[in-house]
Formats: C-alpha cells, structure tokens, sequence
C-alpha cells in the first residue's frame, strides 16, 4: 500500500452500488436519447453526412477537452463535477424537448446538443471513473471493471429496440424527457453519498496551489516518466485506431459481400451484445489473471483470431461472422476491464483524471483517423481488407506485449513516475512500488 491508498468502510459496497445503479440508469437514458435523436436525424434528412457530422460534434468535445476536464477533475471536488456534468446534460435535453415540442426543432440545434452532452460526458466519466479506485478495494476493481462490462453490453442489446419501440408510439421529445428522468436518478444518490477526495500533493498546507497549466502538464510528465503506463496508453490508442473502422464497414461486410439485410445485420449487434454480457460476467465472477495486464493481451490475441475469422469467411458462410461477433463481444471486457482497473490501481488518486482523460482523449481521436485511413482503403480494395489489417496487427499487439517487460511489470514499476519536485505532500515519502 502506498501513501495514497485509504481504508475504506466495511459498507463500502452500499456506497459505491448506489452510485452506480444511479448512473446505470443515466446511461440507460442517454442511451434512448443517443437512438432517438440518430433516428429523427435518419429520417428527416438520410444523409450519411448529417449522421457523421452528428457522430463528429459527439465526439471532439471529449478529444479537446479530455486533459483539461482530467486536470479540473484531479484538482475540484469529484463529487460536484459529476453532479454539475449530470445537471448539464439534462438541461441541455430539457431546452431540445422544447424545440421539439415547438416545433423549432432545426438540424444545427441538435448538432450544439449533442457536442454539449458530450462536453458533460468529458468531465464526468473521468471523475466517476478515478474515484472508483477510492471506493473500491483495489483486489475487487477488476471485478467492478467486468460488472461495468456487463452494463454496457445490456445497455447495447435493451436500448435499441427499447428506442425503436418508444419512438413508434410517441413523439421524439417524450423519448427525450425519460433522460431527464433518469439523469436525476444518476444525481440523487450524489446528494446523499460521499465521494471520497485524493490528497493533494504540495509541499506544505501554506503552498499556493500549482497552476493549472501546471498541473495539466503534469499528467502528461507523469505518463512519460512511466514507460509501462506509456505503452498501456498507446496500446488503447491502437486498438481503437484498429477496431472503430471494422465497427463502421461491417454493415458494408453484412450487406455487400455476405448479401443480408437488416434483420441479419441487428442480430450481429445482438449476439455482440450478449457476448459482452457474458464476459462482463466472467471478468466480475473471475476476476481474471493475477496480472491484469495478462488477461488483457490474451483477450487481445484471442478476439485478433475472431476477426481473421470474419476477414476469411466464404460469402456463403455469414454465420462465421454471428460466432466472431459473440466471441468479439465476449472478449471485450476481458481486454478492457483489466486495462481500466489497471489504471485505477497503479495510478496514484490524484493524477487519474487527468491520466484517465489524457488516454481516453488520444484513443478517442484515433477513430476519426482510423476512418479516414480505412475507408479508401476498402474502396481500392475489398470489404474485408481492413478486417485483415486490423487482425493481424491486433495479434501482434497481443503477442509483442508478452515481452515487453515494461508492460508485463506495470504493477510494480512506477517508481520512477514521480510528480515535480514540491508537488509531494508535506512529510510524505516517494511513492514506490508495492
């Protein structure tokens, strides 16, 4: 245990799970809102570009934004910003319930919402995310990671059909009024739980508070000065310059080359869905490897397999995909509930929001450059080419990361990822390897 590290109560449970339930139940939400609003878009305009210029206002609010919502969150009071993210998002749904209900609704209004939603979303999922490793015990995180899993792979197989049916038999702003519900079901257990604040590091109670430049320039020594925290970092980046284009061209895949329709293609989402579940359930009950950088890479190597699958299979044999697809989903949380307790168990408290933004910044833009490089690609030459490319180079990320000793030892090597001279708590010593 190193300085940073506090008891927790022997209810700590009861906190942390009414915490989560709150913000299950504003995802849920937002994640009708998130179908409802791409839908009205669909019908109103059909045109790819509107929907990709809606996904791109989604998005570059969290690329921007993720290392100065990561330096507000490690220097604010966690428990505030999530609050504050959570009341944002509703009220910005609220003004768009207006519009729709008015009828003043325009293409642009939605556009600004979604960039506002996900400016929320840029703040509040690193403060949620690093102060689970202050709610949590650190031997039961990877467990919280597969049961987080498990949420996400239920939210993607209820929401859609739950969306489609709610925007048949009502009209678009009361779709989005059950978000504003659902986002005070994610606040009110805020108001009535603590959420516990990590030490500030500074030389003395009497020192002025470090700059904010400062600070934001510390996360980004403090993943430098750790080679395995680096390479952790890089390797997310990796994967999601890989894998986002195969997400994008597998509607292509289902309806160009394997020749299926719509009903095909859903049942691929389904079975990617109930693949995650049952991985998100396994990581929680199981709890993976005692090296969680371990249960990682080998879920890395084994979905890279999954995907040569889908890049191999005859036009004749779709149901190759419907199997990849579930053991894709399947191996999901086992590779990303690790590495995200990972670093919610090797990064000191108060360097998570921003180390945690930093990372989720960099793999968030790679996608729109994971598109731009994979979409002529496939055009000049097959629809499966860039599932090849992203196998191949998916299975070596997994292998090489075995003999990375940087990487295999990241638990027990950050010694040398120190923060600045004066950035330490008074009386404290270095923060070593456990």
């Amino acid at each position: 245990m190193n300085n940073f590290e506090t008891p927790l109560p022997k209810n700590w449970a009861v906190r942390f799970f009414s915490i989560f339930t709150g913000q299950a139940l504003s995802l849920f939400g937002s994640s009708l809102v998130q179908f409802a609003l791409i839908w009205f878009l669909t019908q109103e305009t059909g045109s790819a570009t509107v929907l990709a210029t809606a996904s791109l206002f989604g998005m570059l609010p969290q690329i921007f934004l993720g290392p100065i919502a990561g330096t507000v969150v490690d220097r604010g009071n966690r428990r505030v910003i999530m609050i504050l993210s959570d009341a944002s998002i509703a009220i910005a749904t609220l003004f768009l319930v207006y519009l729709f209900w008015s009828g003043r609704v325009e293409i642009w209004h939605i556009y600004v919402i979604l960039a506002i939603r996900s400016t929320g979303g840029a703040f509040h999922h690193p403060a949620m995310s690093a102060s689970t490793s202050l709610m949590v015990p650190k031997e039961q995180l990877s467990r919280v990671s597969g049961a987080n899993q498990t949420l996400q792979g239920l939210v993607s197989i209820v929401a859609p059909p739950v969306g489609a049916l709610l925007v048949a038999v009502m009209p678009t702003q009361n779709v989005l009024m059950i978000d504003v519900f659902t986002a005070i079901l994610g606040i009110t257990p805020l108001l009535f739980f603590a959420v516990p604040q990590p030490p500030r590091r500074e030389a003395d109670a009497s020192a002025p508070k470090n700059s904010f430049a400062k600070d934001m320039g510390a996360g980004f020594k403090y993943m430098a000065s750790w080679p395995g925290l680096l390479m952790l970092g890089l390797m997310a980046a990796l994967l999601n310059f890989l894998l986002a284009p195969t997400s994008a061209l597998t509607p292509l895949l289902v309806t160009k080359y394997f020749n299926k329709g719509a009903l095909e293609l859903g049942s691929l989402d389904s079975f990617f869905g109930i693949g995650m579940i049952a991985g998100g359930i396994t990581l929680s009950i199981w709890g993976g490897f005692k090296k969680k950088i371990v249960t990682s890479l080998s879920g890395i190597l084994l979905f890279s397999l999954a995907i040569l699958a889908i890049a191999a299979a005859p036009a004749d044999k779709f149901w190759i995909m419907v199997v990849s697809m579930a053991v894709i989903g399947f191996m999901m949380p086992l590779v990303n509930g690790p590495i995200h307790a990972l670093f919610q168990s090797v990064v000191e408290p108060d360097m998570q929001g921003r180390v945690l933004s930093l990372v989720g910044s960099v793999a968030t833009a790679m996608m729109p450059i994971g598109y731009l490089i994979a979409g002529p690609i496939t055009d000049a030459t097959s629809y499966q080419t860039w599932f090849w490319v992203a196998g191949i180079l998916n299975l070596l990320i997994g292998t090489i990361g075995f003999f990375i000793p940087a990487l295999m030892n990241i638990e027990n090597n950050h010694k040398n990822a120190q923060p600045a001279a004066g950035e330490r708590a008074q009386g404290s010593e270095p923060v070593a390897a456990p």
